[in-house]
C-alpha cells in the first residue's frame, strides 16, 4: 500500500487575515474554497504553486476563542533558495519567533500562533 501526501490543515479565527499572512509571508495562493451551505464553516486551500501539496485553512463560524496549540511543537516547514532574504522579509513583517543560526533555520508564527519552519534549499 502506497500513500501520497495531500495537505495539512490548521484552523484559523480570521480567515482573510490568515490568507493574507500566508500570501505575504510565503507567497501561497488560494486555489480552492469550500463553504458550508449553512455558513458554519469555510475551507480554503493554499498552494505554493510548485509541489502539489497544500495548506488547508478551516474557519468555523462559532469558534471565538483562540485555539490551544499545546507546546507548539507541531509545525510545517518550507524551503527557500535565499534564506537570508526570506529572514529579512519575515523580520520586517515581525513574525520571526525563533532563530537557530547554527542550523541556518528559523521559525515564523502566523496570526493564530502556528509556526512555520524556514529552511534553505538542499544542495
Amino acid at each position: 500500500m502506497k500513500f501520497q501526501f495531500c495537505h495539512n490543515n490548521i484552523n484559523v479565527l480570521d480567515l482573510e487575515k490568515s490568507i493574507k499572512f500566508y500570501k505575504d509571508a510565503l507567497g501561497f495562493e488560494e486555489v480552492e474554497r469550500k463553504e458550508a451551505s449553512d455558513g458554519s464553516f469555510i475551507i480554503v486551500f493554499l498552494s505554493d504553486g510548485v509541489t502539489g501539496r497544500s495548506l488547508e485553512l478551516t474557519w468555523l463560524r462559532d469558534k471565538k476563542e483562540a485555539y490551544n496549540l499545546g507546546d507548539n511543537e507541531i509545525h510545517m516547514a518550507v524551503r527557500t533558495a535565499d534564506v537570508d532574504a526570506a529572514f529579512r522579509h519575515h523580520s520586517e513583517m515581525g513574525c520571526v519567533v525563533y532563530v537557530n543560526e547554527a542550523m541556518k533555520l528559523y521559525f515564523i508564527a502566523d496570526p493564530d500562533g502556528y509556526w512555520t519552519e524556514i529552511l534553505p534549499l538542499k544542495k
